[in-house]
C-alpha cells in the first residue's frame, strides 16, 4: 500500500477540538486567500495589515480519519509549518496509543470517551518540545467569547487532539470487554451518553496519575582505586519532592508507598529496560532479583557523562554530587624562552620561545607534580586538591604530547596582547609572565609624560604631544608603529620632535619625491639647527652624515640604493605615505624591509585603502612578525573581516594592532575643534543628448563582448568599459580625445561652468580633481577660453616647479587649481582654497578624503564645501550609493580601484550601467540611486 503524500503544500494547518473528542476537525486554511472559495470557513486569530484580530476564512475541514490518513502520509517538501506540526503530533499520538497509553473516561459534556493517558516524564519532554516547536498558524483558534481575546493554549490542544485519536481508534468491539461492565458505550461510533458517573472511571482517572520516575543518584568512591555506583532511586509522581531508594521502598511507610504509585515495581522495570538501550550498564540491574545499585567502571562513567541527556529523554533523571563539578580544569597556553637562546636584558621580537601547556584548576595554575598525575590519569574522574575533577581526554592527550612549535618573539607578543593564541585552529587563552608580561603591560598602560625638546621652534598641540609620547614610548622598547593621523594633522612636525627627543643617531625619511622640499621646509623651520641632506639626484652621497642628521630620499631611490642605504645604522626610518609600500609583494616593499634601524615608523592617513593586507604590510615592517604569515593572516584575520564582518576576528585585530597603529582624526572629540565646518554634497547632472548616445552604444557593444569572453579577458574587457563610460561622462571630447568643441557637450562641464561663477564672483578658490590629466587640459583649455587663470599639477611636473605651484596659489596667483588625483592627492597643503570639486569619482572613499584634505587640515581658517559631481541614473549614480554605504564602515574595503566591479555577473554588470533610474542590486546587496542633492 502506497503512503498518501500531504499535497496541502499552500495551506496551513489547526485543529478543532469537539466533545466527544472523535468527532473533532483537522482546518486547512490559507492564511492569505486569494480567492473566498471554499467547502467551510473558520474564525481564526490572524494577522491583518498592521494588527492581529479575529478573521473567517475559506477551510476544508477534514473528520478524524481523513484527517490521520493525510497527516500520517509522507509530508510535501513545501508543506507549511503548521501542517507539519500537526503531521509530528499525529505520529506522536499513534506512538502512545500502541504502547497503551490510553483510558475510559467520561466528557464534560457525559459522553463515553477514550483518551490518551498517563503520560510519564518522557512523554510530558515529547510534548513540550512538539508544543515548542509549533508556528502560531498551528494554534490560532481563538476561546470562544473571549474577552480579551485568547487563543486555545497550544499544549491543551494537541491533549485534545490526542484524545480525538484514541477516541476514534479504540472504539471497536473489542473495547467494550475492556471495559468495567461491559458496556457497548465505549464500542459505539455514536455517541453515547453514560447514565452518571461510574465508580470503575474513579480507579481510571487515579490511573492517569504519572508513574513513579528512576533516578540514578551517582555516588563517588571514598577511595580513588575504587568504582563509583549509581544507587538506584523512585521519585513519585505526585508529589516530586518525595524520593526513596530502592532498598527502601518495600519497606517504606504505606503513605509513601501510596504517593509512589501501585506499578512502582512496574515502572521502576519498565524504566531500567528503556534505559538500558542508552546507557548498557542499566541492564545488570535489570537481571538483579532486588537491584538497589549499578556500579560504574571508568569507562561507563565516561559515557555516563555523554548519555546523561538521553537518559533524561527516556525519564531516567541522573543525579551528579555537587562537588564533581566544583572544580574546573581548563587549560592556557604560555611560552618560555627555549634553551640556549641568545637573550638580552630585555624582550626581543625575534628571541625563539617553546610553547607550553599550563593546566589550570579553577583559574589557578596546578603544580608541576599535579600536571604529571593529571599526565598520567587513566581514568575520566580524578581526586585533586580535596575534590573530584572530571578530566577532559583531549586535555590529557595536549599534556602528554608536550610542546608541539615554537613562536617568535612577535608572535608571543600578539597573543600576550590579545590574551589568545590559535593552536590547531583553535583560539586558546594565552598568559605569560617574565620580560613578556612586563613587556605587554608596558604597551598597555600609561606612557610617560613627553618633555618638548628645546630644539623644537614650535608649541605642539595636545593630540600632537600624545602622538609623540605614544612614538617615543615604541622607540624607548625597541619597536616601530603607523601614525595614522588623518592628513593635515601635522605629523610630520611630530616626527620632528620625536627626532629631536631621541637625539642619538641618524634618521631616514623616505617620501614621494614630491614632498621633499615640504619636509626640508618643516625641519628648517621646526628644527633649524638639525642637519638635513636630501639623497636625491645624480649628485647623492652619504658621505660625512653627522650622527644627528637627517637623510630625505624617496621609494624611488631606496630600490635603486637600498645597499648603500643598509650600510648605515639608523636611529629611526620614517616612511612617509606609507602607502606606497602597501602591497607586500612589490619592489618598494621588499627593500624597504631590508634598512636596518632601531626603530621603523610608518606615516600614513589611509592605512587601509583597498584592504586589510596593506595593513599587514605596513605593520610587518614597524613590528615585524606581530601579524604572523601574510598567508595566516589573509585566512584567518582579513577574509573573515573583509567577506564576512566577523566580530571575533575583527576585535582581535584590534587588541593586537591598537598599541602599535594610533590613528585620529579630525572629527575626533579634541582632535582639532579649531578646524572650521565642512560640508559635502552630491552634484547630480544630466547627460547631454550626445552622451546619453554615446554611453547606450559604448555599453551596448562591450556588454556584447564581455558575454563570449571569460577569465583575464573578461576582467580587461569590464575595466576597460568602467573606464570609456566615465569619459563619456565626463566629456565626449575626452572619450573621443578631440581637443573640441568643448562648450554644451557635456553635463558636468556645464555644471562647473555655473559652480565657478558663483566661486569666483565670491573672490573665492577652488581645486578641481580628476583623475585623467587629459580631463584636466581639457578643463585647463575650456577656462582659458573663459579668461580664468588656473594652474594645472600632474605626474609631469618637476619637484622645483610642483613647490612653485603650491607657493603662487597660496599667494593668490590663480584662483583655481587643477590637480590629477595621482600627482595631487597627498602631501601638499592648499588652505587657500575654500571649495574641492571631484569632477570624476575615484570609487574609493579614502582616496577621496586624502584630495579633499589639500584644503581642509590645519591652518584652514574658513568653512570648506566638497562638490562632487555625478551623472544621473549611469552607473556613477548607483556606485556612488555603494561609496556612501561603504564610507560609514571604519576602513572599509570597497576593491582595488574599480577592479572589485569586474567580478559582477553579466547581468549585474548589465544594471549597473544601464541609463535608467531603477535600483540596482550588485549580488546581495541592493543600491538605490542617491538623493538628488544639488542637481542642476
Amino acid at each position: 500500500m502506497r503512503r498518501r503524500k500531504v499535497c496541502h503544500t499552500m495551506s496551513e494547518a489547526v485543529f478543532l477540538p469537539a466533545d466527544p473528542p472523535h468527532q473533532g476537525q483537522l482546518a486547512l486554511y490559507d492564511a492569505t486567500p486569494a480567492s473566498r472559495s471554499a467547502e467551510s470557513a473558520v474564525e481564526l486569530v490572524l494577522p491583518r495589515g498592521a494588527q492581529i484580530r479575529r478573521t473567517t476564512v475559506p477551510a476544508r475541514l477534514l473528520p478524524m480519519s481523513e484527517a490521520l490518513a493525510l497527516l500520517t502520509g509522507s509530508p510535501a517538501a513545501d508543506a507549511s509549518a503548521s501542517v507539519r506540526a500537526w503531521s509530528a503530533a499525529a505520529l506522536a499520538g499513534l506512538g502512545l496509543i500502541a504502547r497503551g497509553r490510553v483510558v475510559p473516561d467520561q466528557s464534560a459534556e457525559g459522553f463515553a470517551t477514550w483518551r490518551v493517558a498517563p503520560l510519564d516524564p518522557a512523554d510530558q519532554g515529547w510534548l513540550k518540545g512538539l508544543v515548542d516547536g509549533m508556528p502560531a498558524t498551528a494554534y490560532a483558534l481563538p476561546i470562544p467569547d473571549s474577552r480579551p481575546l485568547r487563543l486555545h493554549d497550544p499544549e491543551i490542544l494537541v491533549r485534545a487532539f490526542w484524545d480525538a485519536i484514541a477516541d476514534t481508534l479504540v472504539r471497536t468491539p473489542a473495547a467494550a470487554e475492556t471495559v468495567t461492565g461491559g458496556t457497548t458505550a465505549f464500542a459505539s461510533t455514536t455517541p453515547t451518553a453514560l447514565s452518571g458517573p461510574a465508580d470503575w472511571l474513579a480507579d481510571s482517572a487515579r490511573s492517569e496519575q504519572a508513574g513513579a520516575r528512576l533516578v540514578l543518584r551517582i555516588e563517588p568512591p571514598p577511595a580513588e582505586a575504587e568504582e563509583f555506583k549509581a544507587v538506584l532511586q523512585l521519585r513519585s509522581g505526585v508529589d516530586p519532592s518525595l524520593l526513596v531508594d530502592v532498598a527502601d521502598v518495600w519497606s517504606a511507610p504505606a503513605a509513601v508507598l501510596s504517593a509512589l504509585g501501585q506499578q512502582a515495581e512496574t515502572d521502576l522495570l519498565l524504566a531500567l529496560r528503556r534505559g538500558a538501550r542508552v546507557w548498557p550498564p542499566l541492564d545488570h540491574a535489570l537481571r538483579d532479583a532486588a537491584p538497589v545499585a549499578v556500579p560504574i567502571h571508568d569507562d561507563a562513567l565516561d559515557g555516563l557523562f555523554e548519555d546523561t541527556a538521553a537518559l533524561d529523554g527516556v525519564g531516567i533523571e541522573v543525579r551528579w554530587p555537587a562537588e564533581l563539578f566544583s572544580g574546573k580544569l581548563a587549560v592556557k597556553a604560555g611560552a618560555t624562552p627555549t634553551p640556549g637562546a641568545v637573550t638580552g636584558p630585555d624582550f626581543s621580537m625575534t628571541e625563539l620561545l617553546s610553547f607550553k601547556w599550563r593546566p589550570t584548576l579553577d583559574g589557578e595554575e596546578l603544580t608541576e607534580d599535579e600536571v604529571s598525575a593529571l599526565a598520567e590519569a587513566k581514568r575520566p574522574m580524578v581526586r585533586m586538591r580535596g575534590r573530584w575533577v572530571r578530566i577532559d581526554p583531549e586535555l590529557v592527550a595536549k599534556l602528554r604530547r608536550g610542546p608541539t612549535r615554537r613562536l617568535t618573539g612577535a608572535e608571543a607578543l600578539g597573543a600576550a596582547l590579545t590574551g589568545e593564541l590559535e593552536v590547531d585552529g583553535e583560539r586558546v587563552p594565552f598568559e605569560v609572565d617574565g620580560a613578556l608580561a612586563t613587556l605587554a603591560d608596558r604597551l598597555s598602560s600609561e606612557r610617560p609624560t613627553f618633555v618638548q625638546p628645546p630644539a623644537l621652534q614650535a608649541t605642539l598641540r595636545d593630540y600632537q604631544r600624545r602622538g609623540v609620547e605614544w612614538m617615543a614610548q615604541l622607540a624607548d622598547l625597541g619597536f616601530g608603529g603607523c601614525l595614522a593621523d588623518d592628513m593635515g594633522l601635522g605629523k610630520t612636525i611630530q616626527v620632528i620632535a620625536l627626532h629631536l627627543h631621541l637625539g642619538n643617531g641618524p634618521t631616514l625619511v623616505v617620501c614621494p619625491s614630491t614632498l621633499l622640499g615640504n619636509w626640508e621646509r618643516e625641519f628648517a623651520r621646526f628644527a633649524p639647527d638639525t642637519p638635513t641632506r636630501r639623497y636625491h639626484g645624480t649628485a647623492r652621497t652619504l658621505e660625512d652624515l653627522a650622527p644627528d642628521e637627517v637623510v630625505l630620499t624617496t621609494y624611488g631611490v631606496v630600490r635603486q640604493d637600498h645597499a648603500a642605504l643598509g650600510t648605515i645604522e639608523w636611529n629611526l626610518a620614517v616612511a612617509d605615505e606609507a602607502q606606497h609600500a602597501k602591497n607586500p609583494l612589490s619592489r618598494t616593499a621588499r627593500t624597504l624591509r631590508t634598512l636596518p634601524a632601531r626603530t621603523r615608523l610608518a606615516l600614513t592617513g589611509t592605512p587601509v585603502e583597498n584592504r586589510l593586507s596593506e595593513l599587514w604590510s605596513i605593520l610587518d615592517w614597524t613590528a615585524p612578525g606581530l601579524l604572523g604569515t601574510l598567508d595566516r593572516f589573509r585566512h584567518d584575520v582579513a577574509v573573515p573581516v573583509e567577506r564576512y564582518r566577523d566580530e571575533d576576528a575583527t576585535a582581535w585585530l584590534g587588541r593586537v594592532t591598537r598599541p602599535f597603529l594610533l590613528r585620529r582624526k579630525k572629527s575626533d572629540p579634541g582632535i582639532a575643534p579649531e578646524l572650521p565646518r565642512k560640508t559635502e554634497r552630491d552634484v547630480i547632472v544630466p547627460l547631454t543628448a550626445e552622451q546619453a548616445t554615446l554611453y547606450q552604444a559604448v555599453a551596448a557593444e562591450t556588454l556584447a563582448k564581455i558575454e563570449q569572453s571569460e577569465g583575464i579577458e573578461r576582467r580587461g574587457l569590464v575595466l576597460s568599459l568602467l573606464t570609456q563610460l566615465k569619459q563619456v561622462c565626463n566629456h565626449p571630447a575626452q572619450f573621443l580625445h578631440e581637443p573640441g568643441p568643448l562648450p554644451r557637450r557635456s553635463g558636468k562641464l556645464a555644471a562647473l561652468d555655473e559652480l565657478l561663477d558663483v566661486i569666483l564672483s565670491e573672490g573665492e578658490s577652488v581645486l578641481i580633481f580628476s583623475q585623467y590629466v587629459e580631463m584636466c587640459r581639457l578643463i585647463e583649455q575650456h577656462l582659458a577660453s573663459r579668461g580664468v587663470p588656473t594652474l594645472f599639477l600632474h605626474g609631469g611636473v618637476g619637484v622645483r616647479r610642483r613647490e612653485q605651484m603650491v607657493e603662487e596659489f597660496q599667494a593668490g596667483a590663480a584662483p583655481v587649481f587643477l590637480l590629477s588625483l595621482k600627482a595631487g592627492g597627498v602631501g601638499l597643503t592648499l588652505t587657500k582654497a575654500t571649495h574641492v570639486v571631484h569632477y570624476d569619482r575615484w570609487w574609493n572613499p579614502a582616496v577621496e578624503d586624502q584630495a579633499t584634505d589639500r584644503a581642509y587640515r590645519i591652518g584652514q581658517d574658513k568653512p570648506v564645501q566638497v562638490h562632487r559631481l555625478v551623472t544621473e541614473d549611469t552607473l556613477e549614480d548607483r556606485i556612488s550609493a555603494v561609496i556612501a554605504a561603504k564610507r560609514e564602515l571604519a576602513d572599509a574595503v570597497v576593491g582595488s580601484g574599480e577592479g572589485w566591479l569586474s567580478e559582477l555577473s553579466d547581468s549585474d554588470l548589465a544594471d549597473l550601467v544601464a541609463l535608467s533610474n531603477e535600483p540596482v542590486k550588485l549580488g546581495a546587496q541592493s543600491v538605490h540611486n542617491p538623493s538628488k542633492v544639488g542637481k542642476t
